[in-house]
């Protein structure tokens, strides 16, 4: 059954398909330049809020509450429709959007004018032993899972008595050396660090934090001397870094590199990459060899008027490199979301109104990266910022680019706190299972009542 009509005399009704960042900020900006009469939104998602990942490793390392980095959907937008539901196709010939609720339910969606920005998920390669092994970084949970994963290795190790068995338990593998990856190997590294002060039974030395990066550098958003110096960075702190390696396997946690290392591990930290989310496959879009919608510069969709796209899963062409390659296309980064989100909003309200829409042409103005408590590196309009500097500059970043007042003083507070009190470094294992209990409880009660039969 659809939901709503197609306009036929009626308001247009504008759908985004994904209330991540680029959605969420997307349907905020037509909140903001759309009078009510002028058109109605839509916004789909499977989750109900958006997250802000570039805070992801200060979740994980616990230095911000999880609920912080959250934008809950429905409160923040007002004048917006907001379905929660996994969207399984589009239909341009029919203008319509698939969408199954989370107890299965399906229903057709019509629209008028549609944004595509479903966002990506994690690229896994055809490594044997990664679907068993890998955790995601893309998601709270995978962070909070991340935090009590790494504390219970501790937990574990602290009571072992086995030298092998102990040695695997703190060894610690991160695979891929872009921004996700580093930023998560350094604040989880120092979490643990600082965490030993509460197990006497593990010296620190005892460790293990790995890295692995196929590629000849680390952060490749950032200058060659900055990459290295971060390199060095994590060395001093005893972390290791294979660079130009892969990894061959890692079937029930034995790790093997491609330059022969081998080791054992329980935890396998997976930010080797991203890929547009493949639900794009089932649309009638066109695509990319690499699964990205083929947009035009002004975040339209080639060839198939009414609808755009941005984001991770659109192929923008990137205007300041075209003379240098002709096929540039704008990559998968946090500027290039928080901007393309400003100028979609900007061309669906030109659209609307029979302007013409303006074409998406970024300034660079540099990078910033956070290494742990008080450690970061930063390159703003060429100016290079290490240490400290950069990672207070990281910090303002970010806050200045979570949505709402609420949060962004949530956040502050968070930091306020961490700096004044040690933070809570202890695993909650309930988490990770949460029926555990209950089903204990029910297999007591059972043999119970057989015992007493």
């Amino acid at each position: 059954m659809a939901h709503g009509a197609k306009n036929g005399g009626s308001r247009p009704r504008i759908v985004i398909v994904g209330g991540g960042y680029v959605g969420l900020n997307t349907a905020l900006r037509l909140e903001s330049r759309l009078r009510h009469s002028e058109a109605s939104v839509v916004v789909i998602d499977q989750q109900p809020h958006m997250t802000y990942q570039p805070f992801l490793p200060e979740v994980a390392a616990a230095s911000v509450e999880p609920r912080h980095v959250i934008a809950p959907l429905r409160s923040m937008l007002r004048r917006c429709e907001v379905i929660t539901g996994r969207v399984g196709g589009i239909d341009h010939h029919r203008r319509t959007v698939t969408v199954t609720d989370g107890d299965g339910a399906t229903e057709e969606v019509d629209y008028d004018i549609l944004a595509v920005a479903p966002g990506s998920i994690s690229r896994i390669l055809p490594i044997p032993g990664l679907a068993e092994q890998g955790i995601g970084f893309k998601t709270v949970s995978e962070a909070i899972y991340l935090r009590n994963h790494v504390l219970s290795r501790l937990d574990a190790a602290a009571s072992a008595t086995d030298t092998a068995r102990r040695r695997r338990l703190l060894t610690f593998l991160t695979v891929g050396g872009g921004y996700a990856g580093i930023e998560a190997l350094a604040e989880m590294e120092d979490m643990s660090r600082l965490a030993t002060r509460d197990y006497p039974a593990i010296d620190p030395a005892e460790l293990r934090w790995v890295l692995v990066e196929a590629t000849d550098r680390i952060m490749p958003e950032v200058s060659r001397p900055m990459g290295e110096y971060t390199v060095d960075l994590l060395r001093e702190r005893g972390i290791e870094v294979h660079l130009e390696t892969t990894v061959s396997s890692m079937e029930d946690g034995h790790v093997v590199l491609g330059d022969g290392t081998e080791f054992d591990t329980d935890t396998v930290i997976w930010t080797a990459g991203v890929r547009p989310d493949p639900m794009l496959g089932d649309t009638t879009l066109p695509l990319d060899q690499r699964g990205r919608v083929r947009c035009t510069a002004t975040l339209q969709v080639a060839g198939v008027p009414g609808v755009f796209a941005a984001g991770d899963c659109a192929a923008v062409p990137d205007l300041t490199r075209i003379d240098e390659d002709p096929d540039a296309t704008c990559g998968p980064s946090a500027q290039h979301a928080a901007r393309q989100a400003h100028r979609l909003g900007d061309n669906i309200v030109a659209t609307i109104r029979g302007h013409r829409p303006a074409e998406y042409r970024h300034a660079y103005i540099g990078s910033v990266a956070g290494l742990g408590l008080y450690q970061g590196v930063a390159e703003i309009y060429g100016v290079r910022l290490k240490g400290l500097p950069a990672w207070l500059v990281h910090r303002a970043y970010h806050l200045a680019k979570m949505p709402s007042i609420n949060r962004k003083v949530r956040i502050a507070f968070d930091w306020l706190l961490a700096a004044l009190f040690r933070r809570e470094a202890v695993a909650i294992g309930s988490l990770q299972d949460p029926h555990s209990e209950f089903r204990r409880a029910a297999d007591a009660a059972g043999r119970w009542q057989r015992s007493h039969v």
